[in-house]
């Protein structure tokens, strides 16, 4: 009997952790927080035009993901973003506050996926980074991020020494498909970003330079993905689009990761695509990165706090999110740097409880014996 009761207690301790996403009905929501819900509108119909273009385009985040748990197919995912695009444009038409912003609404039309964080997978990175070690059983980690502000030059000067880089010159009539055969081939893959720091590819004329920035301004475009150059006129927008195949290293720093993005111009903020040649327009207030290849790119996503809760489209991502499902990153707005970010958000939140909000049209999947479906643990 001692035997037994020992091999017990092992077998509880190595038990798999309560689940980390599980049906949840009556959820608190409290006061919806007030946002932009045209915005929201843009951000649901880009990523829905994005699914549209079918898993073959982009198997890896056209997929329902962890809403397939629950009997939710991706068909069901589109149909929530729609309904949101249609909700809005319906109070726009009879001239009313949006429904959105009330949480009987939300409860009436949404299933709700409570979201727990998977403290297995965060436990893997918590030396020296107290936000992972203070992560609650109950509540995922929300990161922030914003879109870059920044004064850059046409020249390479004393100030801006780094510029952004277009692709190179050897890859800029093939699609990413092509690339990817020729990387044995072609400038990208060949060098770190601290060899592209040196002025490689300006000694070798290997690429264009877009616009020059300082180190700080760099290091931090690269980590945001967005910078936007303040003009006279208007401002230019700076979008990443292919890099050097180097992983992002979560035990790194930013300036001492190797990997290097390549830029493109663009009209607007964009998110998440595979290429810069198709990606999704995102706003501050309505955008969440995440881990997309296991939940699914498109999901609506209620973060709540402090009884307020916010809707957010998951439609971006990031090297930080492979095999994440214990954080979000929310796109804050247009700032600077990290301390011009703090004055706004110095006292908001750094972990939230998070919930995926699917349209009611059936239910998930049926209920054993009263409980619910709970999704498994383990990635896909």
């Amino acid at each position: 009997m001692r035997f037994v009761i020992i091999v017990s207690l092992i077998l509880a301790s190595t038990a798999a952790p309560a689940a980390v996403f599980e049906r949840e009905h009556n959820a608190p929501i409290g006061d919806m927080v007030a946002q932009s819900y045209d915005e929201l509108c843009t951000v649901a119909a880009g990523t829905n035009a994005y699914l549209n273009k079918g898993r073959q385009y982009d198997p890896s985040v056209i997929h329902a993901g962890v809403a397939q748990d629950f009997g939710a197919d991706l068909k069901r995912v589109q149909q929530t973003l729609d309904f949101i695009c249609d909700t809005i444009s319906q109070d726009k038409l009879l001239k009313r506050v949006s429904r959105l912003g009330d949480a009987a609404f939300i409860s009436e039309h949404f299933e709700m996926i409570r979201w727990r964080p998977n403290k297995q997978q965060s436990r893997q990175f918590e030396d020296n980074k107290p936000l992972l070690q203070r992560i609650p059983d109950d509540q995922i980690l929300l990161t922030k991020y914003y879109i870059k502000k920044a004064q850059g030059s046409t020249q390479k000067t004393v100030e801006t020494p780094h510029a952004l880089y277009a692709i190179p010159h050897d890859e800029a009539n093939l699609t990413l498909e092509q690339a990817d055969v020729k990387r044995g081939e072609i400038s990208r893959y060949r060098y770190t970003k601290h060899q592209v720091l040196s002025g490689i590819l300006d000694k070798k004329a290997l690429a264009s330079p877009l616009v020059w920035l300082s180190r700080d301004d760099l290091e931090d475009t690269l980590m945001q993905g967005t910078v936007m150059i303040e003009g006279a006129d208007k401002p230019t927008f700076y979008n990443v689009h292919r890099n050097n195949g180097i992983g992002y290293k979560r035990d790194l720093k930013k300036r001492q990761q190797q990997r290097y993005w390549y830029f493109k111009q663009t009209d607007s903020v964009l998110g998440y695509g595979k290429d810069a040649n198709y990606k999704i327009p995102i706003f501050p207030h309505a955008t969440v990165a995440g881990d997309l290849a296991y939940l699914g790119l498109g999901k609506l996503i209620m973060l709540s706090s402090n009884g307020q809760s916010r809707l957010t489209i998951l439609a971006d991502t990031g090297g930080a999110f492979v095999d994440n499902q214990y954080q979000l990153d929310y796109l804050g707005g247009y700032f600077y740097n990290w301390a011009d970010y703090i004055k706004t958000y110095r006292h908001f939140p750094d972990y939230f409880e998070a919930r995926i909000l699917l349209l009611k049209t059936k239910p998930l999947s049926a209920d054993v014996d009263g409980a619910s479906v709970v999704a498994p643990v383990m990635g896909k």
